[in-house]
């Protein structure tokens, strides 16, 4: 049998042959005087003859081509019927070929996602803490059997989560993930979500990290609800014991601290050179008691809810200002510098202002502790949309980046002279006033702390024209 290339050059040899035969009878015939109609009938077969000629060479490239369109479209169960072993039964061959190895290809992937979707899911719901998978929209994806419980069926869409219990906090730390592209896990009372499972009441910390595909593009968002009950409890145990505790030891040590004041002043009688020595050591050792004291009770006092916040508008420039003012002696005579860098019309924030000097007094206290003679201290504040940002950079010996995680947590050791709650009350009092701390440092390269506080809102007050 004739293959491919055999047949075009056969028929274009006949169509060429019939052609001219074609023209070469109708010129005798004519030149003849033959009959007309005969002659253009004569012509007509030819050309009928010359038609079937091309289709007899088009027909086998249709038909593959139609076998081509089904296989590509995804039928991989069709198969070319061909007969001969010519060039179009070889390129048949090899496209039954290619559409078994495909199903075969198809098949086999098929299985292993359905095996690899089977695994996640089998590991999804063996987790213990709740956990909700969300699109690159927050839309939900998936709920483990621990989320279910806790969410219950209004959780199973975005909506509803919006009527359920904590759902509000839920959608706020998925939406701050996927906008911002970034892990989001809140401290404080700001990360707890208390949630009800029947008649037993649980607290939840809430973290939310973006899902990204292997070329870093965002997929999602998964959320886990971390159960810190215990914990909470432990905690507030703990923090009931110290109030307590600090206060109960309140009185003895003001007494010796009136003790140790009567000996440095005199008032017992003259003192001998190493005497007095050691009553000036003793005295700075109970003040330092004296601060973590008041450190713990004002921690466990707002952890208690017992701190009452006296919220009002105050100027960010007159805060630095007025910080700036409380420390210029000690630092004038550890020959340090404290610059103060902010414009005076900048937006008034909202706070408490024996919280917020609370706060700078702690961050400048730990910034003169570490900052050598010559050196200097910035005071700075700048405006970012909804919040007042403050700084306080210190040009001294920094903080080892092992330290940096933790350097917030309550007892956290941040020199060996500090008492290590300073840093932890700051942390609380600026998350209690709606706002959040950082902290950047390098050995050799100073230390920064940077805090926030809301912007106040200023309260619309009628035009004297208009009252009344």
């Amino acid at each position: 049998m004739l293959n491919l290339t055999q047949r075009l050059i056969l028929g274009c040899a006949l169509v060429a042959a019939l052609g001219i035969g074609i023209v070469v009878a109708a010129h005798r015939a004519l030149a003849a005087g033959g009959d007309l109609n005969l002659a253009i009938a004569f012509l007509i077969s030819m050309v009928l003859v010359e038609i079937a000629m091309v289709m007899l060479v088009l027909r086998p490239i249709r038909t593959l081509a139609n076998d081509f369109k089904k296989i590509a479209g995804g039928n991989l169960e069709h198969r070319v019927e061909w007969g001969s072993r010519d060039s179009f039964g070889v390129i048949a061959a090899e496209l039954n070929r290619i559409a078994v190895r495909l199903r075969d290809l198809r098949d086999t992937e098929a299985g292993r996602r359905q095996m690899e979707y089977q695994l996640s899911d089998a590991v999804l719901q063996s987790i213990f803490e709740p956990i909700i998978v969300t699109d690159a929209k927050g839309h939900i994806l998936k709920l483990n059997q621990a989320a279910s419980e806790i969410l219950g069926e209004a959780a199973k869409d975005r909506m509803g989560l919006n009527n359920t219990p904590g759902g509000d906090k839920i959608l706020g730390a998925i939406r701050d993930a996927i906008a911002m592209q970034k892990p989001i896990a809140a401290e404080g009372d700001a990360a707890m979500l208390p949630m009800r499972i029947g008649s037993q009441s649980r607290s939840y910390r809430l973290r939310t990290t973006p899902m990204r595909d292997s070329e870093g593009r965002l997929l999602g968002a998964v959320t886990t609800l971390e159960d810190v009950t215990s914990l909470q409890d432990t905690d507030r145990f703990k923090s009931q014991f110290i109030s307590v505790a600090s206060k109960k030891l309140r009185d003895p040590l003001l007494q010796l601290r009136r003790g140790l004041y009567a000996l440095q002043n005199g008032f017992a009688g003259e003192l001998l050179p190493l005497q007095s020595e050691l009553v000036v050591e003793a005295s700075s050792e109970s003040e330092k008691l004296e601060d973590l004291m008041s450190d713990l009770i004002e921690v466990a006092e707002l952890d208690s809810g017992k701190r009452e916040l006296k919220l009002e508008r105050l100027r960010p420039r007159i805060l630095l200002d007025e910080a700036r003012n409380r420390h210029i002696d000690e630092a004038g005579s550890k020959g340090v510098r404290i610059e103060v860098n902010a414009f005076a019309d900048l937006s008034f924030v909202l706070a408490d202002r024996r919280a917020a000097r609370t706060i700078f007094d702690n961050l400048i206290a730990n910034a003169l502790r570490y900052t050598p003679q010559d050196g200097e201290i910035l005071l700075a504040a700048e405006e970012m949309k909804e919040y007042v940002q403050f700084t306080i950079r210190d040009s001294g010996r920094g903080i080892e980046a092992e330290r940096l995680t933790n350097i917030f947590d309550r007892f956290n050791p941040f020199s060996e002279r500090g008492t290590g709650m300073g840093l932890a009350l700051v942390r609380r009092l600026v998350e209690t006033l709606g706002g959040q701390i950082a902290v950047e440092s390098r050995l050799g390269q100073g230390t920064t702390f940077r805090f926030t506080l809301p912007v106040a809102v200023a309260a619309a007050t009628p035009h004297p024209v208009e009252v009344g």
